[in-house]
């Protein structure tokens, strides 16, 4: 695969994730209630086909970002092959984490529907405890987060030293990077939130962007990689 593939691959498969990743968001945003278990339980009985649907796109969201980071792994690889390897694995544990978060995902309706033997629950109980799996569910997400704030890092990093991106992207996935870090205190990145995000989605969209437009200067490519 040439060099130009890669970086354009890699740009589609980051855009596919933005695109995939809207939908959970708003199905989420519209079903869950916070601070309120009885309604959350409400929506969700009364919407299981949309908030299967939401995690079913969040799993290929995170599927994307897997072949996000194999190519950008491997466009950046001649910059640094540790640090491009160190940042891949990053973002892979991101994933991970992402998608065994989901399996939260599953517990509310084995709570909500009424078995047998969790007839020792009151349906308060019950509602507490499906409310209880959500919130455990985004705070697996922060931790992802971290990861791919790490993964930022390391990519902003290679851009920096690189000859064939521009520099400007670098910088701002650094920032991306730092604004994904503050999750390892969420009451922090609740307090600065949007604005800690603000900065990862600006950086990662105008890397994607440019990968999908642009790609790579090839010959410089080649001149790094020692081809």
């Amino acid at each position: 695969m040439s060099p130009l593939f890669k970086a354009r691959m890699g740009g589609f498969c980051w855009l596919m994730c933005f695109l995939t990743s809207i939908f959970p968001l708003i199905v989420s945003g519209r079903l869950v209630v916070a601070g309120d278990a009885a309604a959350t339980a409400a929506n969700l009985l009364a919407n299981e086909g949309l908030f299967r649907t939401g995690t079913a796109a969040l799993l290929i969201s995170t599927a994307f970002y897997v072949g996000a980071t194999l190519f950008i792994y491997e466009v950046l690889k001649p910059v640094n092959p540790t640090i491009s390897l160190l940042a891949a694995f990053f973002s892979l544990v991101g994933c991970a984490v992402g998608a065994l978060s989901c399996l939260f995902d599953f517990a509310p309706f084995v709570l909500l529907k009424g078995a047998p033997y969790l007839s020792v629950f009151t349906v308060e109980q019950l509602q507490a405890l499906t409310l209880m799996f959500l919130k455990v569910r985004a705070q697996a997400n922060d931790i992802g987060l971290v990861f791919f704030g790490l993964h930022c890092l390391g990519v902003g990093y290679l851009i920096l030293r690189s000859t064939f991106l521009p520099r400007l992207i670098g910088a701002l996935m650094v920032v991306a990077g730092f604004g994904w870090l503050t999750f390892l205190s969420p009451p922090l990145a609740n307090s600065l939130a949007p604005f800690n995000m603000m900065p990862g989605a600006v950086g990662e969209l105008s890397l994607t962007l440019w990968l999908l437009i642009k790609g790579v200067n090839v010959s410089r490519w080649n001149e790094q990689a020692h081809i």
